[in-house]
């Protein structure tokens, strides 16, 4: 049959109930506290306690030593729970009532350690707010013009500003996620044989046919794929209107209005920097399709790498196929001889 004490509801931390500690030593000599090793003979004045259900050698400890290890276990949070490491049984800690202007202080203290988090999250959802809002409006200062947009913005409404400025930086965001490069290239790479015109534009040579190349698809990375792409996706649709701005003024100087002139730069911009992504893109994997492992020599490693570089190079081949015919003209002369 079990202990009365042992079906009783645990009370942590409770700074109201006072409960009478067992201060009653063991009276065998042989216990040992299981923290320090201590017996009773080592310190008779020392305070012993039975905090859990186990019995045996680890029935009893010392109320100091106890104190210490909870301490550790609780690493400077005195609300935390902590059990016997044997049996599982959770310690009852039981702590002096406070008096009523302490009490006031703590719990004002866990109040504002509880609130703390949610304001500052409310501070930084507000500081992105505001930041966005700004930053629509000077995109559409830079689309419509210094005077015009501010014009347009006074006599707008103030919840279409509110609610409409902000989700500028956001459609730039999205629209930038949208990788219409990638999926264009591929329509390009299926279907490249029917126009041999464009080979050599996107990193095809003449001699190159679907059956000497190697199908091996490139990776497919997603946009955020770590920290660096985005963020560079970030700085990418935020610096599109003054790009597209830029580009305006550049190439449609003619063009009086400022929303028609920024759309023209906006597009050229998008559609250059596209082209020339998917150039790049193109050069790599024919470059991944290329590869080749070699087997690994002592000797000849150098030279087999240099000799790789130098086949690859048009200039070099033909220069190699003539030192090739050149060695073999002179070899054939010396054997005749």
């Amino acid at each position: 049959m079990t202990d009365e004490s042992e079906t009783l509801p645990v009370v942590l931390n409770t700074d109201e109930v006072s409960v009478p500690l067992e201060n009653d030593a063991p009276t065998d000599s042989r216990v040992n506290c299981w923290v320090c090793f201590g017996s009773t003979e080592d310190d008779r004045d020392a305070e012993w306690v039975q905090p859990c259900k186990c019995r045996g050698t680890t029935k009893w400890v010392h109320q100091s030593c106890l104190q210490r290890w909870i301490d550790e276990k609780q690493k400077g949070n005195s609300s935390a729970a902590v059990t016997c490491p044997q049996c599982n049984a959770e310690y009852i800690l039981v702590f002096p009532p406070f008096g009523r202007l302490v009490f006031v202080l703590d719990m004002a203290d866990r109040i504002i350690y509880k609130v703390c988090p949610l304001v500052t999250a409310g501070i930084v959802v507000g500081s992105i707010y505001w930041t966005a809002v700004t930053y629509g409006a000077v995109t559409v200062m830079q689309i419509l013009g210094h005077k015009e947009g501010l014009n347009s913005m006074e006599q707008a409404d103030p919840l279409v500003l509110l609610v409409g400025l902000p989700t500028i930086p956001v459609m730039l965001v999205l629209g930038k996620m949208i990788r219409w490069e990638d999926y264009l290239l591929r329509l390009w790479r299926r279907y490249w044989s029917k126009l041999p015109s464009f080979n050599k534009l996107l990193g095809r040579a003449t001699d190159m046919t679907s059956s000497n190349l190697p199908d091996r698809p490139p990776p497919d990375i997603p946009a955020f794929n770590d920290p660096i792409s985005a963020t560079r996706v970030l700085c990418g649709a935020l610096l599109l209107p003054t790009m597209a701005t830029v580009f305006g003024r550049v190439f449609f100087a003619h063009i009086s209005q400022n929303p028609q002139r920024t759309l023209l730069g906006g597009i050229t911009f998008i559609v250059m920097k596209g082209v020339l992504k998917m150039y790049l893109r193109q050069q790599q994997y024919v470059r991944q399709c290329q590869r080749k492992i070699l087997n690994y020599d002592k000797t000849t490693h150098v030279r087999n790498l240099s000799d790789l570089a130098m086949s690859s190079s048009p200039t070099h081949s033909q220069s190699s196929q003539t030192d090739s015919s050149t060695t073999s003209s002179g070899s054939s002369t010396s054997s005749e001889l």
